[in-house]
């Protein structure tokens, strides 16, 4: 036996109506619709939301576009990575120190903001021109963690 020779058993299915097919069917005239109304006519147009003004005319248009999932990164100065202590630092000295948030663990991003006097390893998901120029301008490096899915 073969996939294609697979029958449903006797009985277990059905013919389907034809309705609208004159009155001695039992769904002929208005073929199940019952009378008059939107319903019986065809129905309406997705969105079409009963003459008064759509939402996608009423609200404004507005230049530009918004991403849907947006990169939100967690700020930190070069001002505020000068006062650590230490000659490394990444996200998880910087939530320990308090320099950022320990609720929601979002990427961090180092501003250059402030100015470095000595040199430093720091350790983020993202950094600012100014703020790797000048990193790397006091001798140390600036190094870019992997960032996850955006949120």
């Amino acid at each position: 036996m073969k996939p294609h020779d697979l029958k449903p058993a006797a009985g277990a299915t059905k013919a389907r109506m034809r309705v609208g097919r004159g009155i001695g069917s039992g769904k002929g005239g208005t073929a199940g619709r019952g009378t008059k109304g939107t319903r019986a006519r065809g129905g309406v147009k997705a969105f079409f939301e009963g003459g008064q003004m759509p939402i996608a005319r009423r609200i404004p248009k507005l230049k530009g576009f918004k991403p849907p999932r947006p990169h939100v990164f967690e700020p930190v100065n070069l001002s505020v990575i000068e006062a650590f202590e230490g000659s490394e630092i990444g996200p998880d000295e910087m939530r320990a120190q308090g320099l950022i948030r320990r609720k929601g663990r979002k990427p961090v991003k180092v501003l250059g903001d402030g100015e470095l006097g000595r040199a430093m390893t720091v350790r983020a998901h993202a950094f600012s021109a100014a703020a790797r120029s000048k990193i790397e301008a006091a001798g140390g490096t600036a190094e870019v963690l992997p960032t996850g899915p955006a949120r």
